[in-house]
């Protein structure tokens, strides 16, 4: 359709200077160098894959599982051991992103990896971190996971952790709590988990290591582990303690048949070479539960898991970190997109042509899958994040591969679009929003209890996912899907903030969550001129910074949460941009100064660089860096925005 450049007061430059040759030249050869780098880096069967770098813990956990089951790996270990020195900050902990605040639990793990690995706890770095995580409170405060790390290796004792026996596999599905009402991550951790946690092992600790100098108190005399904020918490911590005490009561032969029961479940979900749900702590915890089950070295299901772990070893110069999954479907979809936007003909390009036949091949059919449970009658046809995620399809990734299908108007991807309109649609949850993997997944009490201190057992609908699934609907067939639509308009505007913005769930943070929200509205063809929308706007002409650009921190995720001011950055300027191109704003000053923020700040190699985390992966407690977000964000916003100031009919 014909975009209209809209003035709405603010101070715009003429629109035949925006065509001028001056602006015309800089952006063809800024959008060029960005289109050749980003081909280059396609794969010969068409996907794109970055890294994706989460905390310190990951690669810490790494080292602390192979002590664990007594599988010493020295040669990688210490590689990893230089990378979580280089993380290290001036005052001695470690962050969970660029730039952020001391986090006690990963710098905890983070030490005791170290130490594993042979650095004295005499160095000067290690002092460092010793200081300061005593001056935090010591190891005793960290968080659950941590500790129950700790009581595998025997730093803590096992009342230190929640109450979390094998048997909770068997409550029924009217008990307050049970692993179907939890969103996908928790259930796939979860539930290796309570093997461990039943079967209270101890790890090989072949050297001996111990943390006892990052406790204040000793570990055997701290009495307060758990924190009680809510009459909530302090219920939960009733049955938890009622728990322990009648677990002397359960029959061996209940116990037996529950720890077979968790055992079948992440069986059933191993997802062979690539892992259960995709994601490393479940790895993690699926595999150290096979060791403890007694599985053979030698036993292929062993193997697997093993060898799904080893596979997110990255190797960085002379250090090596582990990425927490990979996301080359998210990656290649997004690469498509601003592939798409730079194009110059009408015809498919052959590198968006592989690309798009690419993700084709891997849409999900008639697998099995935990998404099943809340819709047993709905037909597939969703996409997984990873390379393989069958049994977690993510309406997020579905969205936005349907949506690049269709922008190329192609009939061979028309079968591929439909199926995942179907899918989307049938996953909206009540109220209108749509949360990543789950269908009302809103049991938000359970948040309270002493397993959930990370605030993060629950896949709610959120704006950006609801935005990205608004576009498909649209564009797929609007009539059709007018109720769905209408339905999660209607949830976005009672989500948007007092400030106009909304909050981002998956990307840092009310820029991204604005721009998912404002770009799908152009699609459905709402007003722009709307109060709620022109609000929104506003917002983004505030945020933007002197220079340009537009950057938001990670802070912004903490109580009370607003945005909180940040350097520009490539990626979150990119989605300002497109937000304001997507509702008539080209013509203004505010954009054509972001718009020479991007270009002034591109590599000679045509890409962005920045050392910034751009997600989050549970805000407040685990961040994460997309390294394609410099790729291909700011491309797609340059040629969006040549686009439309060429008059070009754009496609939506």
């Amino acid at each position: 359709m014909n975009l209209e450049i809209r003035n709405n007061g603010i101070t715009s430059h003429p629109l035949d200077e925006r065509r001028s040759p001056k602006l015309a030249m800089r952006l063809d050869v800024a959008i060029q160098a960005a289109t050749s780098r980003l081909r280059q880096q396609q794969h010969d069967d068409g996907h794109w894959v970055y890294e994706l770098e989460a905390d310190c813990t990951i690669p810490a956990e790494y080292i602390l599982m192979n002590h664990f089951v007594g599988e010493i790996d020295d040669e990688t270990e210490l590689k990893i051991a230089q990378y979580l020195r280089e993380q290290q900050n001036m005052e001695g902990g470690w962050s969970l992103y660029t730039g952020g605040d001391f986090d006690l639990s990963c710098s905890v793990k983070a030490y005791y990896a170290l130490k594993l690995t042979g650095d004295d706890p005499h160095e000067e770095h290690m002092i460092r971190a010793k200081n300061m995580i005593l001056n935090h409170g010591g190891a005793a405060h960290a968080n659950v996971f941590t500790r129950i790390t700790m009581a595998l290796f025997g730093q803590v004792p096992w009342r230190a952790v929640p109450f979390i026996p094998a048997e909770v596999i068997i409550l029924p599905k009217w008990f307050p709590f049970h692993i179907d009402k939890v969103s996908y991550w928790s259930r796939t951790v979860m539930v290796p988990l309570f093997v461990l946690c039943t079967m209270k092992p101890l790890a090989v600790n072949a050297r001996g290591i111990d943390i006892r100098e990052l406790f204040i108190t000793p570990p055997e005399d701290e009495q307060h582990y758990f924190k009680v904020t809510t009459p909530l918490n302090r219920a939960f911590l009733l049955l938890d303690n009622c728990g322990r005490l009648a677990e002397k009561l359960v029959p061996e032969f209940v116990r037996q048949y529950s720890i077979r029961k968790c055992e079948q479940w992440f069986l059933a979900r191993m997802n062979g070479e690539h892992g259960i749900g995709g994601i490393f702590p479940a790895m993690v915890n699926v595999f150290e539960s096979m060791v403890v089950l007694g599985y053979a070295k030698a036993h292929p299901a062993r193997k697997l898991a093993r060898q799904a772990i080893d596979a997110l070893v990255t190797k960085r110069g002379d250090s090596m970190y582990v990425q927490p999954c990979v996301s080359p479907v998210w990656d290649t979809c997004l690469a498509s997109q601003a592939m798409i936007e730079a194009q110059t003909e009408n015809d498919l390009t052959p590198a968006i042509e592989r690309a798009l036949d690419w993700l084709k091949d891997r849409q999900l059919s008639d697998e099995p899958g935990d998404w099943r449970i809340a819709r047993p009658r709905l037909a597939g046809g969703g996409w997984a994040f990873q390379y393989s995620n069958y049994f977690y399809p993510d309406l997020d990734d579905t969205s936005m591969v349907a949506w690049a299908m269709h922008r190329t108007g192609n009939e061979k991807y028309a079968e591929s679009i439909q199926r995942a309109a179907i899918w989307v649609a049938g996953m909206q949850s009540n109220g209108g929003g749509f949360g990543s993997f789950e269908v009302n997944n809103t049991q938000y009490y359970l948040n309270a209890i002493p397993f959930a201190d990370h605030g993060a057992l629950l896949d709610p609908p959120t704006a950006d996912v609801t935005g990205r699934v608004i576009a498909l609907l649209s564009l797929a067939d609007k009539e059709k899907y007018a109720g769905c639509i209408q339905a999660a308009i209607k949830f976005l505007k009672t989500d948007q903030e007092a400030d106009g913005s909304w909050f981002g769930r998956w990307g840092t943070n009310y820029i991204y969550g604005t721009w998912s929200v404002l770009t799908a509205l152009e699609i459905a063809a709402e007003d722009p001129t709307q109060d709620y929308i022109r609000k929104a706007v506003t917002y983004l002409q505030k945020m933007q910074n002197k220079d340009g650009g537009w950057g938001e921190s990670n802070d912004s995720y903490y109580p009370p949460k607003h945005y909180r001011p940040y350097k520009s950055t490539a990626f979150q300027t990119a989605w300002a941009l497109l937000s304001l191109l997507a509702v008539g704003e080209a013509g203004t000053e505010t954009v054509r100064r972001g718009i020479d923020y991007l270009i002034a700040n591109q590599a000679v190699d045509g890409h962005w660089y920045d050392d910034s985390y751009t997600a989050p992966g549970f805000p407040r407690v685990f961040y994460l860096k997309y390294h394609g977000y410099t790729k291909y964000f700011p491309l797609w916003a340059l040629a969006r925005y040549r686009n439309i100031i060429q008059d070009k009919s754009c496609v939506a």
